[in-house]
């Protein structure tokens, strides 16, 4: 064992991390060494790290009755030892054979985090198993977001508690040691976590330029959010421009990093730029740095320029080539000490309360200051200015924020103020404040302001940011930009079956039927004119309707009225889910209406993909186990049974029964969707609802197909007891009716009474109401088949690899094609043949559907579908042949 012996023959561990840094050095073959500790080009960012640190200076306070100081302090929600946790770096086995898990003991018997590279040299099981601290997952996204999301569920499943996005290696940098020595992985190093047959990793630059992916941007963010319920931070944030993007697209943390310096040479240290991120960041999310962290005290002067913690990289390495856990825990051990010793010479009580123990101002309580070229000081002891470097600004005080950081809370601001204030103060401190090394504070705003509000995106709720809300709009772009094509993309009612008259029959039929009852003609004005219940006033006439129709036997209490469908899913939603460990599983691809809802509410999503044959119930079982081991509460199944939108599938009788048996056999709640049954042709199997013995199924209901789109009425059937602390019970619709009366107060009277008429008309039973539509709808999908085989016989979708499902009934088909179903293929779609569709990845939560097509054919007359056809299979063939991929289709899609 290289170092120095005591006098007892112990092993003296060194005294400081560059002794570490020189005794790994020998220890390591020079490539390894050269591999660890090279950055990008000629290093000076690499340097610039660390003299960052050297140009801060501490100032000792006394008799400050701070007493040890306490260096613990919380990030997203999770205690720490100290205000430290271990960088994620690569192939930790370099340095020793037991790599991440020796590591992992290290940090876990300092209360420090670990985050766990992609490229880690053990199992995620391996390194859990031994860990005694939160672990977090340091995230590449690989170009074939298949591996990437196998690697996330691994380690989530082994429970790891955050993601970090590294989002600064669209390529690796130009690193020129690793380049003269040829550097290469030994036979023995790999990636533990990665598919060992899928690609050569013995050079790392080598696999970073064909695995990664080059053409991120922040909707990755999302994607991460649809694949894990974990928190994602981004690192490799180096702007306040991009700190602002990142907390718009839903980020939970930033790392303000410069990867080490091993990624663009001549960019500036990360202490420099912190404090202008910090202002940026204003205490919304978690905040943490890496980069030339060397000694306690950089730890404490981070904290005072705005982080919440910081990573510590390489010398974490140092110490495992010296010494295995032992010297990656020596490390960690000297680094608290310092940190120990400097919170408690400059009066620092708590590590959270670091900022304001340092920086509250220019009067002597100031424990850090920063000189830059021609600043002027009162202070005779301060250093003299170290060089043109010295341009970091003062600390800016966040707000204590959502991610659980113990920081103070200022005072709040003044009630007239505005967020244009607080866009002035993100975009930095002023000048002449960094000149008197102060705080820098925005401009009092006054009620006589008269500059327009801007509000801030990342100051809005993140759903907003969603792009699951946002699926539609380049569809509808292009529709408005080409309204003559053929447009096999809205999922409509044909419209030569509403008749403008018969809306006012429906009307007075309703009238006449609450008179017939016994009704004054003063109630009937109140029915029509005014608010009416929250939970509907023709409740009992879809009681009727549902017994006659489809079987369904629930008394009108158990049924809330609500505005169309999605009301019903945002209520059932907000009522069932309860805590941030409940999730909500779909069948995947589904409406996006449900998932929308869930991200509005903050409910997290598991999807659970159909097959080719469509849903396979124990895939779902899969998912509630799956749920359970991550220590999370599936709570109910959302799926459309019928038709599904926007597969197109349909669920056996036996898949039915099936899935009732699981929902009882797991305590979990099914949200059944079925809009498409009641104008579809033939017999219907029986819905959840009509099965479900043991009120396991909540029914939503839409009368959008099989009324008229413009009533906006839906319904729930909600017949489950809930029973309070004292034993009294109620049903869930009464709950739904008392979160409907805080979001939409009621269903329209008039919506409901034109609705209503409806069903008197046909005595309830809609599916004899809608035996036309329904044919039309049946001869409709039988024209788009029959296009579609006449277009592509079976030899030539052989051989091109293109393929469709054949639903039963519905308003929709998938067509399964050999080359990406985006946006881009969308307008050249629009463009060159004159017809749209939707690509069926509007419709995943997760990955999926990159290669598969939406049709919907039940807004078009036949002719147009002919039409429409001809035209779509030109595309087809034009853009198989520009992007050369013919043959059957590889992967989900296929």
């Amino acid at each position: 064992m290289t170092g120095r012996t005591a006098p007892s023959g112990a092993w003296r561990p060194p005294l400081s991390l560059d002794e570490y840094a020189e005794r790994a050095r020998t220890r390591l073959d020079p490539a390894v060494w050269d591999f660890i500790e090279g950055g990008a080009g000629d290093e000076r960012t690499l340097a610039a790290n660390r003299a960052a640190f050297d140009r801060v200076w501490l100032r000792p306070r006394v008799l400050t009755g701070a007493g040890e100081g306490d260096p613990s302090t919380t990030v997203l929600g999770r205690r720490w030892g100290a205000p430290v946790a271990v960088a994620p770096m690569a192939y930790h086995t370099l340095m020793h054979p037991d790599g991440e898990t020796a590591t992992a003991r290290a940090a876990g018997a300092a209360g420090l985090p670990l985050v766990v590279s992609t490229f880690a040299g053990r199992p995620f099981a391996e390194i859990a198993a031994v860990a005694g601290s939160p672990l977090w997952l340091q995230v590449y996204c690989f170009r074939d977001r298949a591996t990437t999301r196998r690697l996330v569920e691994r380690a989530a499943d082994a429970g790891f508690e955050a993601l970090v996005l590294t989002a600064d290696t669209p390529r690796l940098g130009r690193r020129l040691r690793d380049l003269r020595n040829d550097f290469r992985l030994p036979p023995h190093i790999t990636p533990a976590n990665l598919p060992a047959d899928e690609a050569d990793y013995s050079s790392p630059s080598e696999h970073g330029r064909t695995g990664l992916d080059p053409s991120l941007d922040w909707s990755v963010i999302a994607w991460l959010r649809s694949v894990s319920p974990l928190p994602v931070l981004v690192k490799g944030v180096m702007t306040a421009e991009d700190t602002r993007c990142a907390i718009a697209a839903g980020a939970d943390g930033i790392v303000v990093s410069n990867h080490g310096g091993r990624q663009l040479d001549g960019t500036a240290a990360t202490l420099e730029v912190l404090p202008r991120i910090a202002a940026a960041v204003n205490g919304r999310c978690a905040l943490l740095l890496d980069g030339g962290v060397r000694r306690g005290r950089d730890v404490l002067a981070a904290l005072a320029l705005g982080a919440d913690a910081v990573l510590l990289g390489r010398p974490v390495l140092h110490g495992l080539a010296v010494a295995g856990a032992d010297g990656a825990a020596g490390v960690l051990d000297l680094v608290l000490d310092e940190l120990s010793e400097a919170m408690a010479l400059t009066g620092t009580a708590t590590a959270a309360g670091a900022d304001a123990a340092l920086l509250a101002g220019p009067e002597d309580t100031t424990a850090v200051r920063h000189h830059p070229p021609g600043a002027t000081t009162t202070d005779p002891e301060a250093p003299p200015a170290a060089g043109p470097e010295n341009t970091v600004p003062a600390r800016h005080h966040p707000p204590e924020s959502a991610a659980g950081h113990d920081r103070p809370r200022p005072p709040e601001p003044a009630a007239e103020a505005t967020e244009t204030a607080e866009a002035t103060e993100a975009a930095g401190p002023r000048e002449e404040d960094l000149h008197r090394g102060v705080a820098a504070t925005p401009p009092p705003t006054t009620p006589h302001a008269t500059a327009t509000a801007t509000l801030l995106k990342e100051n809005l709720h993140r759903s907003v940011s969603d792009p699951v809300l946002d699926t539609m709009n380049f569809l509808n772009e292009i529709t408005g930009r080409f309204p003559d094509v053929v447009s096999f993309a809205p999922g409509r009612p044909y419209e030569e079956f509403f008749d403008k008259d018969e809306i006012l029959d429906h009307v007075r039929r309703y009238l006449d039927h609450l008179a017939a009852g016994g009704a004054s003609d003063e109630a009937i004005r109140t029915a029509l004119y005014q608010y009416g219940p929250t939970a509907g006033q023709i409740r009992g006439l879809i009681s009727d309707s549902l017994r006659a129709d489809e079987g369904i036997d629930v008394p009108p209490g158990a049924i809330v009225v609500t505005v169309g469908a999605q009301e019903g899913m945002l209520l059932a939603l907000r009522a069932l889910f309860a805590g941030p460990g409940d999730v909500l599983l779909v069948a995947s691809p589904c409406y996006v209406g449900i998932t929308g809802a869930a991200s509005l509410l903050g409910v997290p999503v598991r999807p659970v993909e159909e097959r080719a044959d469509g849903l396979d119930v124990a895939d779902v079982e899969a998912a509630v186990l799956a749920e359970r081991a991550r220590g999370r509460r599936p709570r109910a199944f959302y799926v459309v049974p019928d038709h599904s939108n926007p597969s197109g599938n349909t669920l056996s009788r036996r898949a039915r029964e099936e899935l009732l048996e699981l929902a009882a056999r797991h305590d979990l709640l099914i949200l059944e969707d079925s809009p498409y049954r009641l104008v579809s042709p033939g017999a219907q199997l029986p819905t959840l609802k009509a099965m479900d013995r043991m009120r396991r199924v909540v029914h939503l209901g839409s009368y959008a197909k099989s009324v008229f789109p413009g009533a906006r009425v839906g319904f729930v059937v909600a017949d489950q007891p809930v029973r309070d602390p004292s034993g009294a019970e109620s049903l869930l619709a009464d709950e739904l009716a008392k979160i409907k009366s805080m979001v939409t107060v009621n269903t329209p009277a008039l919506s409901q009474a034109a609705v209503a008429g409806a069903l008197l008309a046909c005595g309830g039973r809609l599916t004899e109401r809608n035996a036309v539509p329904a044919k039309h709808y049946g001869e409709a999908l039988r024209v788009t088949l029959e296009q579609l085989d006449r277009h592509f016989p079976e030899d030539v979708r052989d051989r091109l690899g293109i393929g469709w499902n054949r639903p039963s009934g519905g308003f929709f088909l998938t067509v399964r094609v050999p080359f990406p179903a985006d946006n881009a293929a969308l307008l050249r779609s629009a463009e060159d043949h004159g017809v749209i569709w939707t690509p069926m990845a509007y419709f995943y939560p997760g990955p999926g559907g990159e290669r598969s097509i939406r049709l919907s054919f039940s807004y078009l007359s036949t002719a147009r579908i002919e039409d429409g056809i001809a035209r779509f299979a030109a595309f087809l063939r034009a853009e198989t042949e520009r992007s050369g991929a013919t043959g059957p289709t590889p992967g989900r899609d296929a």
